[in-house]
């Protein structure tokens, strides 16, 4: 016995950090060039929605997804303020136990009242809510048809979960058709689909698909983060757009986009719905969101439903600054504007971090996205626009853009 326990001390060690050499090596490389960490920026000081000081220097923001500019809210940060002041800083419970207060209900009323659906649950953050409901829907023997494409929080509640994931090309009905038809007679299924994809800024044909997913009797669970609050007449998202919310079981959303605070959510029609607070696991046993958080995310939220003119105005500056790169050279990820996100495709890494860190020298902010988190291996500029962004502030952006890809060498 003790010849056994002295083998098992010998053994080799294993270094289990091992498996992250090659992006280690790849950032060591990029940092050698002597560019600015594009991953570790520190805001120094918030100005405002769309201004920061970054390195000592008042710096345009361009890349945080405060899509309608919320942050800066008066009515938003005066509930926060009395939040704090009536409920403390946190819950330090979950929602199961001692952590849900009323600002936690009023906040899932607010999401009712905004969607025009029977039921709302809160989670501490969108990637939670993704975790959450998707795990717990769909188990062993279900299966779950999604787009290659699917944020990380996306792919990760189908593997909590153990159901039969079937990926099918990115944005290809047929491809998903395909897919649903191989699926076992009598078999559980949910398509999960997104309105906005994040890294091009990309829309889903939502009508067409869930069309589809609901001729083969799966359930449809559509992630519109990147397009509550803006997309669609009363800013419920692509699926409002199309015209076929009131076929979307599932509707996942997050409050760190357009509502401008943190944390996540799904709404839903489902009779059976209010189950999911006893049965989901990423709900159970999370500490809730602390009272101020709620209270400016159901404030904004109720601000948003009145937000035709901002949400006019930030199609405008997304269009003029989407026409505006084109013009100047850039290659984006898509042919025309389909949302507030607008990302300009890159060579290589190295000449994307040196693109990146002279937009920074200008005094603008955006997104470096790399390899693997972007479609087909592509270096990201990733730029989010803000309804509070002015005309003018556009129009600085583009001869920003201008400057630094004639010094990188990026357009001609």
């Amino acid at each position: 016995m003790t010849d056994m326990l002295d083998d098992d001390v010998t053994q080799a060690h294993v270094d289990l950090f091992s498996k992250f050499d090659p992006l280690i090596e790849m950032r060591r490389e990029l940092l050698a060039t002597g560019v600015t960490d594009p991953f570790g920026l520190v805001m120094e000081r918030v100005v405002s929605p769309t201004v920061a000081i970054c390195n000592g220097r008042e710096t345009i923001l361009l890349g945080t997804y405060n899509y309608m500019g919320m942050t800066f809210d008066p009515d938003v940060i005066e509930a926060g303020k009395q939040a704090l002041d009536d409920f403390g800083s946190g819950t330090t419970g979950s929602r199961v136990l001692n952590g849900t207060y009323a600002g936690h209900k009023a906040v899932e009323q607010a999401l009712c009242d905004f969607y025009a659906m029977d039921h709302a649950m809160v989670f501490s953050t969108g990637y939670q809510a993704n975790l959450g409901i998707i795990s717990t829907i769909a188990g062993k023997g279900d299966y779950i048809v999604l787009d290659i494409d699917s944020h990380a929080s996306i792919w990760d509640g189908c593997k909590m979960g153990d159901a039969e994931v079937v990926p099918f090309k990115h944005n290809d009905i047929e491809a998903m058709e395909k897919r649903l038809r191989r699926i076992p007679e009598g078999a559980g299924k949910l398509v999960i689909l997104e309105g906005v994809y994040s890294m091009l800024g990309d829309i889903a044909p939502l009508k067409e698909m869930i069309a589809v997913a609901k001729k083969y009797g799966a359930m449809v669970l559509v992630d519109e983060a990147h397009s509550m609050g803006f997309i669609g007449p009363n800013g419920r998202g692509v699926a409002e757009e199309q015209g076929c919310l009131d076929q979307v079981d599932f509707v996942i959303g997050t409050f760190s986009k357009s509502v401008g605070t943190v944390g996540g959510f799904c709404v839903s029609n489902h009779p059976k719905f209010e189950i999911m607070r006893l049965v989901c696991r990423p709900y159970v046993f999370t500490a809730s969101l602390p009272p101020s958080v709620v209270a400016t995310a159901a404030t904004s939220v109720r601000k948003l439903m009145h937000a035709g003119e901002k949400r006019a105005h930030l199609w405008e500056n997304s269009k003029t600054l989407h026409k505006g790169l084109k013009d100047a050279g850039f290659q984006l990820g898509t042919e025309v504007p389909q949302s507030a996100i607008i990302s300009v495709i890159m060579p290589d890494l190295e000449r994307g971090a040196a693109m990146w860190e002279a937009l920074l020298h200008e005094g603008l902010y955006v997104n470096l996205a790399r390899p693997p988190a972007t479609p087909a291996n592509m270096t990201l500029l990733r730029c989010s626009l803000c309804a509070e962004h002015s005309a003018d502030q556009v129009q600085q952006i583009i001869g920003m853009f201008t400057r630094a890809g004639k010094a990188t060498g990026i357009i001609g």
